[in-house]
């Protein structure tokens, strides 16, 4: 799993490492669902999961704050700048940019473990239907990981640098079975998690809040010991670096994208909050189990096309710049429409298959799959702002997809208290993944105009005709795949529920993918051949 790479390599393909990545990176979200599976089995879906939820989602806000956004403006193009400088620079730098990112870490999560009653607050509000006390407690055997994850991600970017792609690629797959021993160890340990009172010395709260802490550690120590590998030696170098000072107004920016994001999320753990116990731990679920298409196929495909883009919007190819653009744009259509489909007409199977044993029940699982059945509609609107909002930054605006995300943070959080207001508890968290889906239509579309006001004709109707075609073959393979679950119904008589769940499931995924891809095979659409040749080189042998 820790690969090497002489300092300053550059003969790995970009088809090559961005088939790496969708394999491990697929391994990983097969992992994390697993260790979804079995939390929600160990746990429920009700107070405790909520609050360890939400706990688990502060460390990964403050170092978002803190290095995520930075990273992606920064740290990658000064560490490209220096490697290019010679070997000693690049390694120079990136022993200053470690020391001073660990240093600013190391400050961030003592203040954050200072201020987590604080933190809990801000994010469950006065109204929710979570434990304050409990999500507390876990946020403070939680937030040491700021530094772990801010190392993570300093690690993964020196990595990159030096060439270096499977590591960073497979270290969340470790993350994810350290979290799943941690589970296991907690349906074993005697005892249960006290919410009236909540006491920090419970060992099953202690197991689980640990063992979550020590997988994010794991996986920066996979990081550290791969690069130590490649020949590199840490130091600690301190001081002012005078190459920050021209990328700081581009930093602000995309500093400025990441605290709307997080404002966003602020706003939807608040109003789910209010729902039936267990809606944030709902969400979250639903939310990042509708993202495990995009994570593997989407992922790759933004990787392989982005340097295009990059070069084209480099040297002012603007109609290159737009052909690669449309491609892309079409192609996310071609390869996670279907998905998404299928997604949406199983949700519900998905969510009682998966998600109605042990601690949990079939009514809260048959809500968490509506729930992702909300959230797969807005994969492909996700996918195509993703990657208009790489297009901003190819041609060095960083300003703009801050713009169009405070236009998708204002629609979203709208329309969450609209479904505040309007429906009953037991639907808000359905209500509340819908306006996150919305918010990403309203971006998919605000960002095409913006886009063709910055760089003129966008060929928007050739590639709304592209999303057509797929959309149009999408809804015939769902339309045969609910008929035919209705004709088994008819045939056989209700199923008991789990085995339902898992027989509508099986039909839905047979014929909603094969009649959707064949009805484009038959109609010879031109993005579907590029988009089998990108799944083929995910699934290859390398």
């Amino acid at each position: 799993m820790v690969d090497q790479a002489e300092p300053g390599v550059r003969g790995t393909s970009l088809a090559r490492a961005s088939s790496a990545m969708a394999v491990a990176t697929a391994v990983s979200r097969v992992s994390g669902l697993l260790a979804k599976v079995l939390l929600v089995a160990v746990l429920g879906l009700g107070v405790v999961n909520d609050s360890y939820t939400v706990a688990n989602t502060l460390p990964t806000v403050v170092n978002e704050l803190l290095l995520g956004g930075v990273l992606t403006s920064i740290a990658v193009p000064l560490l490209v700048r220096a490697q290019q400088e010679g070997e000693r620079q690049g390694e120079s730098y990136a022993q200053w940019m470690i020391t001073m990112g660990v240093a600013l870490l190391v400050v961030a999560t003592t203040v954050a473990v200072a201020a987590a009653p604080l933190l809990t607050h801000l994010y469950l509000g006065p109204d929710t239907r979570a434990n304050a006390a409990l999500t507390t407690a876990f946020a403070y055997l939680m937030l040491p990981g700021i530094v772990c994850y801010g190392l993570s991600a300093l690690l993964q970017a020196v990595l990159n640098v030096r060439g270096v792609f499977a590591s960073p690629a497979w270290a969340p797959v470790v993350n994810n079975l350290v979290v799943i021993v941690a589970v296991a160890g907690y349906a074993l340990v005697p005892g249960e998690i006290s919410t009236d009172p909540v006491r920090m010395g419970e060992p099953k709260l202690l197991v689980l809040g640990v063992g979550t802490a020590l997988g994010i550690a794991a996986q920066a120590a996979i990081m550290a010991v791969s690069l130590r590998r490649t020949g590199f030696r840490f130091r600690w170098r301190w001081g002012w670096d005078r190459r920050l000072s021209e990328f700081g107004g581009l930093a602000g920016w995309v500093v400025l994208y990441t605290v709307l994001s997080q404002v966003g999320m602020v706003v939807i753990i608040r109003v789910a909050g209010q729902g039936t116990a267990g809606s944030v731990a709902t969400f979250t679920y639903a939310w990042l189990l509708s993202q495990v298409p995009y994570g593997v196929l989407g992922v790759s495909l933004l990787t392989a096309l982005m340097p295009r883009i990059s070069r084209a919007a480099a040297v002012g190819d603007a109609p290159r710049f737009v052909a690669d653009l449309s491609l892309g744009t079409r192609m996310s259509a071609v390869l996670l429409l279907p998905v998404s489909g299928l997604l949406v007409v199983a949700g519900s199977p998905i969510g009682v298959a998966f998600f109605s044993i042990g601690a949990s029940d079939v009514a809260a699982a048959d809500r968490l799959g509506w729930a992702l059945a909300a959230a797969a509609v807005g994969v492909v609107p996700f996918a195509i702002t993703m990657l208009q909002l790489r297009a901003f930054y190819a041609l060095t605006d960083a300003r703009t997809p801050t713009w169009i995300n405070l236009v998708m943070v204002a629609v979203r959080s709208a329309l969450c208290y609209v479904a505040l207001a309007v429906l009953d508890p037991r639907d808000l968290v359905i209500g509340v993944t819908a306006a996150m889906s919305l918010s990403f239509v309203v971006g998919a579309v605000v960002g095409q105009l913006w886009l063709r006001w910055r760089v003129g004709r966008l060929r928007s109707w050739h590639t709304l005709g592209g999303i057509l075609r797929t959309l149009t073959a999408t809804l015939l393979g769902c339309g045969c795949s609910v008929a035919a679950v209705g004709a088994l119904r008819g045939a056989f008589g209700p199923f008991d529920p789990l085995a339902g769940a898992w027989i509508s499931l099986g039909v839905h995924g047979i014929v909603v993918l094969v009649v959707s891809f064949g009805v484009l095979a038959l109609v010879r659409a031109p993005e579907l051949e590029p988009a089998l040749l990108r799944m083929a080189r995910i699934v290859r042998r390398r």
